[in-house]
This record gives structure tokens, sequence and C-alpha cells, in this order.
């Protein structure tokens, strides 16, 4: 069996080996017909997209993407052609959350804000929105929800319209998939309109996908001081960011909330056992993120401990220093471990 893998999927290569006869390593953006027409199997993340262009007149059966999103992948095209798909939901939830936590610990401080005194919007909440929520919850924040799709199914009970966290939230989050129309359409869910009807000058938060946002709409909200600060970790255009929103974000990261080395080793978990699974192959391999340099850490509160263990200062400075670099600067991400790989010590 032949596989094609993006380069940068992690932690992989000893595993792998058990799995397949013939591997293939290449970025994410050099995927081309000639590379896939004779590979079994595919395993990629964003960059890629798997269309008719890249996939008609090759043998790939099956596609993992070591990613929760899955809009890439031109679905109703691999249904036609009768390739099999999967992605990884929830395989990054927890680095999300972590990425969030810290972003709000850091917002707090420099702006001298209690955030159990303030109400934060969640929109979307599926794997990473549940997660956020309690991270809001465990800082005494007030918190709404907003999920169409959940409400539908679950009643109204638990969830608050689009106009109600416009109007009451002082913090809004995205954890959306990208969905271009529909009934459930996000593209620039956060337009114009959207933000003529914040009342309480609110922080936006980004983590989902950049075109859920209307950039434009966005800088002007900025300017116009309709919100207070913006923490962007994904943009429209990617790698071809508006710097100038980068510029004006408090926190602008190159698409890395969710790539803490435990959700990567998750991604590339739950790739490797649809694969296996898909070719009905039993083969033993186990994935580990690597240790922290430091594991034992020695703090006064839990807060610091957030902020020890990551901190996205470091990386929202890197890529303000340095924005044509979006992509290697995401591609060659440096360890990032959740807290459950240290021993905090008070």
């Amino acid at each position: 069996m032949k596989i094609i893998i993006d380069n940068k999927i992690p932690f992989i290569k000893e595993a792998i080996q058990r799995i397949a006869d013939e591997v293939v390593y290449v970025p994410g953006k050099d995927f081309t017909p000639e590379l896939v027409r004779d590979a079994d199997a595919l395993i990629v993340r964003t960059r890629t997209h798997c269309n008719r262009n890249l996939l008609e007149g090759s043998r790939v059966k099956f596609i993992a993407t070591a990613t929760i999103g899955f809009d890439h992948i031109d679905t109703e095209y691999c249904k036609q052609a009768g390739i099999e798909w999967t992605n990884a939901p929830g395989c990054n939830s927890a680095s999300v959350a972590q990425y969030i936590q810290s972003s709000l610990l850091v917002w707090k401080s420099c702006r001298n804000k209690k955030l159990n005194e303030l109400t934060i919007g969640i929109i979307g909440v599926g794997n990473v929105g549940s997660k956020v929520a309690k991270v809001a919850r465990d800082f005494g924040m007030r918190v709404l929800l907003n999920d169409l799709p959940r409400e539908e199914k679950e009643g109204t009970e638990l969830f608050a319209s689009l106009n109600k966290i416009a109007e009451e939230c002082d913090i809004i989050t995205f954890h959306v998939p990208l969905y271009k129309e529909g009934k459930y359409k996000t593209f620039h869910l956060a337009d114009e309109n959207f933000f003529q009807s914040l009342k309480r000058k609110p922080v936006i938060i980004n983590t989902s996908r950049g075109e859920v946002i209307d950039t434009d709409a966005l800088l002007k909200a900025l300017d116009s001081r309709i919100i207070s600060d913006a923490i962007i970790d994904v943009w429209e255009h990617e790698p071809e960011i508006n710097r100038e929103l980068l510029e004006k974000a408090f926190i602008g990261t190159p698409h890395i909330a969710g790539y803490s080395a435990d959700g990567k080793a998750n991604a590339t978990r739950m790739s490797l056992d649809a694969i296996c699974k898909f070719f009905q192959i039993e083969a033993d391999y186990k994935i580990n993120a690597p240790a922290p340099a430091s594991p034992i850490i020695h703090v006064k509160n839990h807060e610091e401990a957030i902020l020890q263990i990551y901190n996205p200062v470091e990386d929202s400075t890197r890529l303000k220093n340095q924005p044509e670099q979006f992509e290697t600067l995401r591609g060659d991400y440096p360890l990032r471990r959740e807290e459950t790989a240290y021993l905090i010590k008070y």
C-alpha cells in the first residue's frame, strides 16, 4: 500500500512503517495529480485541496485529514468517485481551549478586567465550544451559548440568539465550521450588520475559520471602537493575511490555536486508526507527544501556571515581527504541551 503524507504531520513516521509498504512525504501545498495517481491513501491537513483536480484518474480510495475542519475536501466529488474520507473531530479541542484560556488571562491583565464580572458568548458549541464554555465557567464568567444545529435538535432552553449575544456579551468567541452556503451558512457570519448590532464593545475572538468573519467589517469595527479588541488566530486568504488587522489585533497568531503537541498526536492517531479500519489492517503502534523540557513548574497560583505552560503573546510577537513567515511559523511550530503534561507545585 502506498500513502502520501503531508510532511508537517508529526509523530507519524515510526507508526506508518507498520501500516504502509511505501510512504511519500511532501509539503501540503505540493500534492499534485501526478504524485497521488498511484497512491492508495492520503493523509493531509487544510493546505491540501482534495478535489476533482487533484484526485481524478487516481487510485486513491481513502483520505484522512488530521484536522477538525474538512472544508478543503470536496466531499461531493469524493462521494461520486467512491473515495472515503475522514476528519479528526475533537482532536485539538483541548488545545484551542488552552489558547482561549491563556488569551483571556493575558487580556484581563493588560486591560485590568475581572473575568468573573463579564459575560462571554460562545458561537458554536461542539467539541471545542463546549470546552471553552468550561474554561469560562471556571473563571466565574456568565456564559451564553449559540448553536443553531444543536438548538434545532435540543430545543431553545440552553441557547441564546445572536441578537442576545450581541446585546449582552463582553467577549464573543467563534467555534463554528465553515459553511459557505445552506441553512447553517457561517461564511461572513460576523459581517457589518453583526458588528453594528453589538452593544457592549466586546472583544472578538476567532479560532475557527478566517472566513467566518468579514475582515473589512472587523477592521471597521475596531477603528470605530464598536469592538474593544480582537484576538485572531485564523485569517481570510491565509497565508496572505491582512497586515493591518494583524497590527491592530490584541493577539494575532498563525492558525496555531489547536497546535499543541497533544492535539497533533490525537489527530495523527485518529488518522492512522481510520486508515487501518478502512483497509482492515491490524497494526501495533503508539503515538505519543514528547515530554516538555521542564515538566515540573513552581508557581504561586493556577493562573500563573496556565501562562507559564502557554503564553500566546510569544506566538503573536513572532507573527507581528515576521508576517511574511506565516506558513513557516505555523509549519515549524515549537513543542507546546497541555496542562496534563506538567506537575504543578504551588
